[in-house]
């Protein structure tokens, strides 16, 4: 087992802020995809697929790669970590799912505020639990409070789709109830995103190389995919052709560079500071593509922006490793 050098803060961090601005076009991209293909799930498929391919060809070509591939088999054969690591890529498929299915309803910034409120909650449990390789981790009153402000934040940068003077695809408000699936999959999505990258960071730590981590969570993702396609295909028959646009295609290779990153990163930063540099890049590229480019129905108003901007204030407060009894009142003052 093969150990790469950790990163220092200064350079890990913006390497991480960079991975989250990827996330928000990538689900621009996968989100066009799937209202033009009129089918989520083969969207999802076209992602996953033609990352699948990027990943097997960086494995075959970089010696790293190689190396990393080698160690697959006995790693998982030898039970190094739980065998059940090697399904993180069904949480990456039913991630890139939930962007196919909710982006083109909700916009870019509802969708990653949504996902932010998930991660948020679930980087507490996984903190508890010592899934990633830093260790458990005891769950503050200010890391608690930080989430709760996380939600409140995302109830009000979602608001202008609950009132009247919303201005959706419509034009018109939109019903609660009709926004209820739609918000829900991304917040479960964002729950099991903290997971996946403590799953991967293990698993890359035996594997010698995120190249090996990446490449596994592309093949079980796709398998996962692949099989409710054809589920689908069966019951309600097949949606549009593939485009011809190049652009439509570049999701799934985002996708290995998130991956890749997270995995490497979570080993030298931990899980908090990766997800939380993660997700001040998917906070400020999701609201700076609806704003530069709005997609037709995306709600951008007043309380969006404040809200989000609260979001990450909320999500620095809840994810910083704060020492233990900073709320605790001091002797002598």
């Amino acid at each position: 087992m093969t150990h790469a050098p950790r990163l220092p803060l200064l350079a890990g961090l913006p390497i991480a802020v960079a991975a989250g601005l990827a996330i928000p076009v990538q689900g621009r991209i996968n989100g066009a995809l799937g209202a033009r293909l009129d089918d989520g799930i083969a969207a999802a498929v076209v992602s996953f697929t033609t990352g699948l391919i990027v990943m097997v060809l960086v494995s075959l070509v970089l010696p790293r790669g190689r190396r990393g591939l080698a160690q697959i088999l006995p790693a998982v054969r030898e039970r190094r970590f739980p065998p059940v690591y090697v399904m993180a890529g069904g949480i990456g498929a039913f991630f890139v799912f939930a962007q196919t299915f909710t982006v083109g309803l909700l916009g870019v910034a509802l969708f990653t505020v949504a996902t932010v409120t998930g991660q948020t909650l679930s980087g507490l449990l996984v903190d508890r639990l010592g899934i990633g390789p830093a260790g458990k981790k005891s769950v503050t009153a200010i890391r608690v409070i930080g989430t709760v402000l996380t939600i409140a934040a995302v109830a009000w940068a979602v608001s202008p789709r609950f009132g009247g003077s919303g201005t959706g695809s419509g034009g018109a408000g939109t019903d609660p109830a009709q926004l209820l699936l739609p918000v829900l999959l991304p917040v479960i999505a964002g729950f099991l995103m903290s997971f996946q990258q403590a799953m991967n960071g293990t698993a890359t730590v035996h594997y010698g190389t995120p190249i090996a981590a990446t490449l596994v969570n592309f093949i079980s993702g796709a398998t996962v995919l692949w099989l409710a396609l054809l589920i689908k295909l069966a019951v309600a028959g097949p949606g549009n052709g593939l485009p011809a646009e190049w652009w439509y295609y570049l999701g799934g290779p985002m996708g290995c560079a998130f991956i890749g990153l997270g995995a490497l990163l979570v080993r030298s930063l931990g899980v908090l500071v990766t997800g939380l540099g993660m997700i001040a890049g998917q906070l400020l590229g999701s609201l700076g593509l609806d704003l530069a480019f709005p997609a037709p129905g995306t709600v951008v108003a007043l309380p969006t922006i404040l809200g989000t901007v609260l979001t990450l204030g909320a999500i620095v407060l809840a994810t910083l490793p704060w020492p233990r009894g900073a709320l605790k009142r001091q002797p002598g003052r």
